[in-house]
C-alpha cells in the first residue's frame, strides 16, 4: 500500500499536517524552503512530527534523518525512500 505512494501524494499529506497540527502557513512551505528555519519546531514538536509520520506512512524518521534534512524537498524526500526500503508483507 504505502510502498508505490506517489512523492506529489507524500507532499500533500505532509503539507496538509503541517498546516493543520504545526499551523505553518502554506504560503511558506516551499520545496527548496529551510525546514528548520520555517518549521521552528521544538524538541517536543519534532516528536509529535514523527509519530504524526509514522501514522501517516507506516515508517519512522530519526533525529540522524532530521540532521540531514535542509529544505522541505529533502522532507518528503526521506519519506519516500524510507516507504520504497519498507519491506513488503504478505
Amino acid at each position: 500500500m504505502y510502498r508505490e505512494m506517489e512523492k506529489e501524494r507524500i507532499i500533500t499529506i505532509v503539507n496538509e499536517f503541517l498546516i493543520n497540527e504545526f499551523e505553518i502557513d502554506a504560503g511558506d512551505i516551499q520545496n527548496n524552503a529551510p525546514l528548520k528555519e520555517t518549521l521552528g519546531l521544538d524538541s517536543l514538536d519534532y516528536i509529535d512530527l514523527v509519530v504524526i509520520i509514522e501514522s501517516n506512512f507506516g515508517v519512522k524518521l530519526g533525529e540522524a534523518d532530521f540532521k540531514k534534512m535542509i529544505t522541505f524537498d529533502d522532507f518528503y524526500t526521506a519519506i519516500q525512500d524510507r516507504i520504497e526500503a519498507k519491506p513488503m508483507v504478505s
